[in-house]
């Protein structure tokens, strides 16, 4: 196996294990290489030494935990192993230019200071538009559920098939040939550790079938991030955490307050109750300001 690969399998394996012990030993242990040798070849392959990564990544993970659940800033210190709030608050003020606390209140979420996953396979940054909309009048349904940080990247897609047919009901009527996605999420109030996601399906008001009722919503204009989606549905989920984790850090975006939009386009004739189609083909959106 050349170095590449080796780099390679070892960043999958650090990336799922960054609230596990992870010391120089531990880690030259699982690759199987001595530590000077490990650290060598970690920075030839990656141009980064391997324990400034960790310690980044660590940071992130952090980051987004304390922008997306309630939990005690202590015990997000702790779950990425550093050994008090004191010191994770210095490494945090450190890497983000701002403190824990201050980072979770802002009504603003930066994504400048989140360390991306070092992926080996190429160019990871998917092509933005920057596009401007004005207010838009939909008509919808909102619905909510709860998930855990590491449920964060299962796939949706049996949500979002639920919610659409609660909203659009059993009939076999065609489906409108846009259909919108909004969402935001909240940390939850029950419990610290889990978010709480509000998706509303949407129409246009022209296209909103008969006999559906829903109520008015109003997409808010200014300025979005514009990224295009073809694939299959199980991949969008890991598509919108590659945007928020490579993406808009490496584009120096802040996300403002607003929806996130899915905009779904659908082929005609496509009826209520047909199979989930293999591929889905449409744009995310999510609000910023530059």
């Amino acid at each position: 196996m050349d170095q590449a690969s080796i780099i390679h399998d070892l960043l999958d394996w650090l990336e799922s294990h960054l609230d596990q012990p992870l010391s120089l030993d531990n880690v030259a242990a699982k690759s199987g290489y001595s530590k000077w040798h490990l650290q060598r070849m970690f920075k030839e392959i990656t141009g980064q030494a391997i324990g400034s990564y960790i310690r980044a990544r660590r940071l992130s993970k952090a980051a987004v935990a304390l922008r997306l659940t309630a939990r005690p800033i202590l015990d997000v210190a702790l779950q990425y192993r550093f050994d008090s709030q004191q010191t994770f608050t210095r490494a945090f003020k450190k890497q983000f230019e701002q403190t824990p606390a201050f980072y979770r209140r802002s009504d603003t979420w930066s994504a400048i200071g989140i360390c991306p996953p070092i992926k080996l396979s190429g160019n990871n940054l998917v092509p933005v538009e920057y596009v401007m909309q004005q207010d838009k009048q939909l008509v919808g349904v909102t619905q909510s559920y709860t998930c855990t940080l590491e449920q964060l990247s299962q796939s949706k897609t049996a949500i979002r098939a639920q919610f659409w047919h609660q909203y659009l009901g059993n009939q076999p009527i065609d489906i409108p040939p846009v259909l919108y996605g909004l969402n935001h999420t909240r940390p939850s109030q029950e419990k610290d550790d889990e978010q709480e996601v509000f998706y509303t399906t949407a129409l246009e008001p022209q296209h909103v079938p008969q006999g559906v009722e829903g109520h008015p919503i109003t997409l808010q204009g200014g300025e979005y991030a514009l990224f295009r989606y073809n694939g299959p549905p199980d991949g969008l989920q890991q598509f919108v955490l590659t945007l928020y984790g490579t993406c808009l850090p490496l584009l120096k975006l802040t996300r403002r307050k607003g929806y996130d939009v899915e905009i779904f386009h659908t082929k005609n004739g496509t009826k209520l109750g047909d199979d989930i189609p293999s591929v889905i083909r449409g744009e995310y959106m999510i609000p910023i300001q530059r």
